[in-house]
């Protein structure tokens, strides 16, 4: 069993983490860069070291410091939470190389799934639907071209090695290829270190379903579907489950696709699949995470399962605590996500909280390392707390989740709390009928 537990990374998730090691009896370590300081998973975690300045690439991302401090703490396993570190295979390598235990898929599967062309050709070899799209990379324009006649506009471009919507178009029309393609290799290019790009046929209308996956290495499980289609430039700020849009015989053929691939590669800690799905509930797999993801505790609420735990335990040698025959997934969950941003522009609103308030009731869970006093950097990303609700049903979730942000009180930054509370007021976010366009080109705000 693993002794100590350095997490390596910050925020929510860190506290997140830091809790189930502790419910296991888990020492922690973790490690902050200047500007956190005076974070609160400093505060709390049984060992705390500095690894370098606010910037990401001198402190979160920064390999060797990581490793110093894992070896000056003795700790024995590393947890990566999400974002930073969370999905690099070489990072991954050192860390077993090092005789650590990486809590987290293995090397081999984290680069696979990270190079979004490969993931798809593996996926279609072990019968999961996937979008026309290009065969192979694509550098030059030229191909580009040839590959959106092939199959049609509208398409999508997107990054080989990335995620999150960066290196992201949609594509109308070839002039707008032509206008769009070399800034996407950029973009793609200084976020992940390639310019690489692929194509797939844009669904327009189309719903961003997900489903998790827990795996030992030797056999998967597909614990639930979460709705994911409520985002922003591509990131997601609204997700629930289970889905409300899909069928439950769509549900069922997504969870047991998903089972067999997931059994068939031998994926090992949390997976999961991402989908979109079409008006007529087609699903095509678009991409797989292997890492824990934002938006887990709504799957958590509805199985009871601990996600965090699992990861743990699965890491430390032992198998999933969670039995398929006797998995349940009850009521309703649905999480809102509070940026520290602009309601209007979506511009980061970095600064000090001078007043800070949470709810509380039954059926409510909030994940945020914030508090009164502290000073939110400008340096990571704008999210600050999570506020999930959950119900016998959806209707009731949703009742309690608007009470919940209503009762949301932060004063010191901008948020985006006036948006998310407006969302209640719109009929297609009521009806569970909205699709990943709806914020940006259907909502009246």
């Amino acid at each position: 069993m693993i002794k100590k537990l350095l997490i390596a990374n910050r925020g929510e998730i860190a506290l997140r983490i830091m809790a189930s090691a502790k419910e296991l009896g888990i020492k922690t370590v973790i490690v902050y860069s200047e500007a956190d300081k005076n974070s609160m998973p400093v505060q709390l975690a049984d060992e705390a070291y500095c690894i370098g300045p606010a910037s990401p690439s001198d402190s979160y991302l920064n390999i060797p410091a990581i490793m110093t401090a894992a070896e000056l703490s003795g700790a024995d396993a590393i947890h990566p939470g999400y974002g930073f570190l969370s999905e690099n295979a070489r990072f991954a390598e050192i860390v077993e190389a090092s005789g650590l235990v990486f809590i987290g898929p293995s090397p081999k599967h984290i680069q696979l799934m990270g190079n979004k062309q490969e993931a798809r050709k593996t996926m279609e070899s072990l019968g999961v639907p996937i979008l026309p799209g290009s065969n192979g990379v694509i550098k030059r324009i030229g191909d580009a071209r040839r590959t959106a006649e092939k199959i049609g506009y509208p398409i999508i471009l997107k990054a080989v090695a990335g995620g999150g919507g960066r290196g992201m178009r949609i594509i109308n029309t070839p002039v707008e290829l032509e206008e769009n393609f070399t800034t996407a290799q950029r973009e793609a290019y200084m976020a992940f270190g390639s310019p690489d790009l692929y194509i797939e046929k844009y669904i327009e209308r189309a719903h961003h379903v997900e489903v998790q996956v827990i795996g030992d290495g030797k056999k998967a499980i597909s614990i639930g579907d979460r709705e994911c289609s409520m985002q922003r430039r591509h990131q997601k700020i609204v997700e629930e489950a289970p889905s409300p849009f899909i069928s439950e015989e769509t549900r069922q053929r997504m969870l047991d696709v998903v089972e067999k691939a997931a059994t068939s590669l031998k994926l090992r800690s949390l997976v999961t699949f991402e989908f979109l799905v079409d008006q007529k509930e087609n699903f095509y797999f678009i991409e797989a995470n292997t890492r824990i993801q934002v938006e887990h505790p709504v799957t958590e609420l509805v199985t009871w399962v601990d996600l965090i735990k699992e990861q743990i335990l699965i890491a430390s040698g032992g198998k999933m605590t969670t039995k398929k025959e006797n998995l349940r997934r009850i009521g309703h969950a649905i999480e809102a996500r509070i940026n520290a941003e602009d309601p209007q522009t979506f511009s980061p609103s970095p600064g000090k909280i001078h007043f800070l308030f949470f709810p509380g009731g039954n059926g409510i869970r909030v994940d945020t390392a914030v508090f009164q006093g502290y000073e939110i950097p400008p340096y990571y990303d704008s999210m600050i707390a999570k506020i999930i609700a959950y119900g016998r049903t959806r209707r009731e979730a949703l009742r309690k989740l608007e009470v919940a942000l209503k009762h949301t009180s932060i004063v010191g930054v901008k948020t985006n709390l006036p948006l998310l509370l407006k969302l209640f007021e719109s009929p297609e976010f009521l009806s569970g009928n909205y699709t990943t366009r709806f914020l940006e080109e259907e909502f009246v705000w």
